[in-house]
């Protein structure tokens, strides 16, 4: 289970959805609103709006470069470096609230901001999206990031499981030529759709349950964000390993022990991340409980996806390893086994970072998303109409054209992505010595952007702490004068290390958002302040309850 307080201080209230506007409404907003600004590499030079005077473009002239040292930042100690600033009672931050700190630092210092870490490891912050488009400028052909640590340290301990530390630590040349051949597959748009038809069906599904699991007392359904963690894995399950776990099966699907193990073990393993990476890393000489706790969940991850591995595997070979004999085409497993180049090693770490990175991230989001719309009922609304309008002349199935028609749905996605990602940034080491913002930033140095603080500043985003939808939508008849700068909400990275799943989990949101929004109104009744901490990825301080009415 998620840790953090339990308390159930809010919930959802879900009506079943009856429609009352105009379908001229949806057509008019469909036909205004034909493009979403939704990449950096499709407008790489889009305006934006300018940031004050203490916020300027990172200079290149190396005539006036100041030392790295000039750089602003928390004062530092010898061996500790700025641990001292995030101890419980002393300390001025917090690494369980990451984006006040975030906050906290550029108030202090500014928009750019350097930092010692624990054992000589020097981390520079950026909040302007000039200066994050210059580290990206300068990432390299193998762009290189400093991030678990300690699981890069297991896996390399166990050889005869894995090749490498996996997609997530791995960098150099070892990395792209797993992330190269793993990219076809998991990026492969006629792989990830292949499974439209079963993410549809599990969605379905999770939209019958919500029916079904209220209280005989309170009407509710309770803690609704291990009902949403315990889709997210089934999602995960069928997208890429080919198998439903039945993890919402007899509503809420306890009981189920290998989906409860798996829910536990990708959970235990994020929450090991921020620990081991920044904390004194006595790891690599002894199994500290932090590491201990990493083991166990990845032992377990290892061990189901393993199974699952071998037994498309001997399916395949029962048939003679021929892809004509398949029906249809490809799933992302059977064309990592068939078509991919990868070893079964590899192709097993790869699963385990989807089940890794994919439970937690996307339960969290849906809530985001949900709590979004419950506090905006009029956003909501929009959203409804324009599920009603594609899913009714479907009866009911998300097909990619669905998708592709669903422009409402895409900027709610992508406007919750801005006000509450679930993650703080992108981290990445520079490979060689750049100026940003005036300063010599050296080779080596670790750069992590502050995309959450900077997307809730006012000279990016008017009224940054609302959500609107809408300033997303692009209007064909207008330029893009008013553009957010493309380098600011950036929720799987960008560029060559961007995230290798995102096709997937973007295709499990969008269809459990319409199958939700076809079926139910979502109302919330515990204000309109969702406090989150980090344990590893940004998580609701509190349990959510909803209460589904025929």
């Amino acid at each position: 289970m998620p840790s953090g307080a339990t308390c159930k201080v809010g919930f959802f209230c879900l009506t079943r959805r009856s429609f009352r506007r105009s379908q001229s409404h949806i057509g008019t907003l469909t036909e205004n609103s034909r493009s979403l600004h939704t990449r950096p590499s499709q407008c790489p030079s889009a305006p934006y709006v300018s940031p004050p005077p203490g916020m300027r473009e990172s200079e290149k002239d190396d005539d006036d470069v100041k030392p790295f040292e000039d750089i602003p930042g928390p004062r530092s100690l010898p061996i500790i470096g700025t641990l001292h600033h995030y101890l419980p009672g002393i300390g001025q931050y917090s690494f369980s609230r990451l984006h006040h700190t975030g906050l906290r630092k550029l108030q202090q210092f500014g928009p750019i901001v350097r930092e010692q870490l624990i054992g000589g490891v020097t981390l520079l912050l950026l909040y302007d999206p000039r200066d994050i488009e210059v580290m990206y400028a300068r990432e390299g052909r193998y762009p290189m990031r400093r991030s678990h640590t300690a699981l890069e340290k297991y896996r390399l301990d166990r050889p005869n499981m894995y090749n490498n530390g996996g997609l997530l630590p791995t960098n150099g040349e070892e990395w792209w030529d797993v992330r190269r051949r793993a990219q076809r597959v998991l990026s492969r748009p006629a792989c990830v759709q292949s499974r439209l038809p079963h993410v549809n069906k599990v969605c379905q599904e999770f939209t019958e349950v919500l029916g079904k699991l209220k209280s005989p007392q309170t009407d509710q359904v309770g803690d609704f964000l291990n009902l949403e963690r315990r889709l997210l894995l089934e999602l995960t399950m069928v997208a890429t390993l080919d198998v439903g776990l039945g993890c919402l099966q007899g509503g809420s699907g306890e009981g189920n022990e290998e989906a409860e193990a798996l829910m536990t073990a990708a959970h235990d393993s994020n929450s090991t991340i921020l620990g081991t990476d920044n904390g004194l890393q006595l790891w690599r000489l002894i199994d500290t409980p932090l590491y201990r706790r990493l083991i166990r969940g990845q032992d377990t991850i290892y061990r189901i996806a393993q199974k699952y591995v071998e037994a498309k595997e001997a399916e395949l070979k029962a048939e003679g390893w021929s892809v004509e004999s398949r029906e249809g085409p490809l799933s992302v497993l059977e064309y990592c086994l068939l078509e991919s180049g990868l070893d079964k090693k590899d192709i097993i770490g790869v699963f385990c970072d989807t089940l890794l990175a994919g439970i937690d991230t996307g339960a969290f989001t849906l809530s985001y998303v949900l709590h979004n719309l419950a506090c905006n009922p009029d956003k909501q609304e929009v959203l409804a109409q324009e599920a009603k309008q594609l899913l009714d002349a479907t009866g009911g199935e998300v097909t990619p054209k669905v998708i592709s028609e669903a422009r409402y749905l895409k900027a709610v996605l992508r406007e919750t992505y801005r006000l509450r990602p679930v993650s703080i940034g992108v981290g990445r080491i520079m490979q060689e010595d750049t100026v940003i913002r005036g300063y010599k930033v050296p080779k080596g140095t670790v750069v992590v952007t502050q995309n959450q603080v900077s997307c809730r500043l006012p000279q990016y985003f008017p009224d940054p702490d609302t959500f609107i939808p809408e300033r997303w939508l692009i209007r064909r008849s207008t330029m893009h004068s008013d553009a957010p700068h493309p380098y600011l909400v950036l929720p799987f990275g960008h560029g060559p290390r961007a995230c290798i799943g995102r096709r997937m989990a973007e295709q499990n949101l969008h269809v459990a958002i319409l199958q939700l929004m076809w079926r139910y109104h979502v109302g919330w009744a515990g204000g309109t302040d969702l406090r989150t901490h980090f344990c590893g990825l940004a998580e609701c301080d509190h349990h959510v309850t909803v209460l589904p009415s025929p």
